[in-house]
């Protein structure tokens, strides 16, 4: 069990930046103008967040993932990773990764304790991706994800935010990674972190993703038990892995989150698409005890917003996710 908000939603689930530092440039996540980076004074330490992640493994928190920017690009990963593996509690460690350096890391991640990875992709042609990236790197991604595979990093989940007229064509195609792989690709509604929902002119909804499969080959999809997660999921017949889809614009999920985001620069961010952060870290500096650290997370799980800010116009995100975290 994890921790009861206001709405009786169990929160059991920490997603933790450890880096807003990325070595892609993807253009939904950073703003054309670029990004400055969070300085090393106003990172959290690995002590910090994993005093952070014990206190929420106390209260109840079973799962965690490392997200960034790139998490691979912090120094270190490798025993940090043990180190929460290893902590009382923590019985899923996951990690979202761009999956640049995943083909020479995967086999050291499984070691260190890590559970299972989740990998951004968001097309596989080669000029696309460069486009989309800023990196010539895709046939890296792809070996990334082989690797990860072979060294046991599963369920792997391919996470792909669908945009219109950029890459939904390309459905089909990642529905065929699942034919004859275990690999649960998710296709993600695209989010409009810089503009209000009005302006989401890449929106592909769900149902619009249904068709585009249809007509690509795939018009029967069998529904499957989604678990805790806020995927639709359904299965091609007969295939092996899986298609997830996540609707956070055409249909909300809030009811059932169960997670809150630790930011790399230390605040508490109970909802990811709101405004309301909670500053930990300045709690975790003044020299708090561990009932104080608890009780922090506690009242900020409790204010958990009851939905997210897509459907007000009037309001935009102040911070993009590559200042949140994956």
């Amino acid at each position: 069990m994890g921790i009861a908000d206001a709405l009786g939603r169990n929160i059991c689930y920490l997603r933790v930046s450890v880096t807003d530092r990325c070595n892609f440039r993807c253009t939904y996540c950073m703003p054309s103008a670029g990004v400055e980076w969070i300085s090393h004074q106003e990172i959290l330490s690995y002590e910090e967040i994993e005093r952070i992640i014990r206190a929420s493994a106390r209260l109840g928190v079973y799962k965690v993932r490392i997200t960034g920017g790139e998490p691979l690009m912090r120094k270190d990963l490798l025993p940090f990773i043990r180190n929460v593996a290893a902590i009382p509690g923590i019985s899923d460690l996951a990690m979202t990764t761009n999956g640049s350096a995943l083909s020479e890391n995967a086999v050291k991640l499984k070691e260190a304790g890590l559970t299972r990875v989740n990998v951004s992709l968001d097309t596989l042609k080669p000029a696309l991706f460069k486009k989309l990236t800023g990196r010539d790197m895709l046939a890296k991604v792809l070996a990334g994800i082989d690797s990860s595979y072979h060294a046991g990093l599963t369920p792997i989940k391919i996470n792909m935010v669908v945009m219109k007229h950029v890459n939904d064509d390309e459905l089909p195609d990642f529905a065929r990674m699942t034919l004859d792989k275990p690999y649960q690709v998710r296709f993600i509604e695209h989010m409009p972190f810089q503009t209000a929902q009005g302006k989401n002119e890449k929106l592909v909804p769900f149902s619009g993703m249904k068709d585009i499969l249809a007509a690509g080959g795939f018009p029967t999809l069998l529904p499957e038990s989604h678990g805790d997660g806020p995927a639709q999921v359904f299965r091609i017949p007969g295939a092996k892995g899986s298609l997830g889809f996540v609707s956070p614009v055409s249909r909300h999920f809030c009811e059932e989150c169960n997670r809150i985001r630790l930011t790399a620069d230390g605040r508490i961010k109970p909802c990811l698409l709101s405004n309301q952060e909670y500053n930990i870290k300045e709690l975790l500096r003044s020299g708090c005890t561990d009932q104080e650290l608890e009780e922090y997370l506690i009242d900020a799980i409790w204010h958990k917003p009851n939905q997210h800010l897509l459907d007000d116009e009037t309001t935009e995100l102040r911070r993009g996710m590559s200042k949140i975290g994956g």
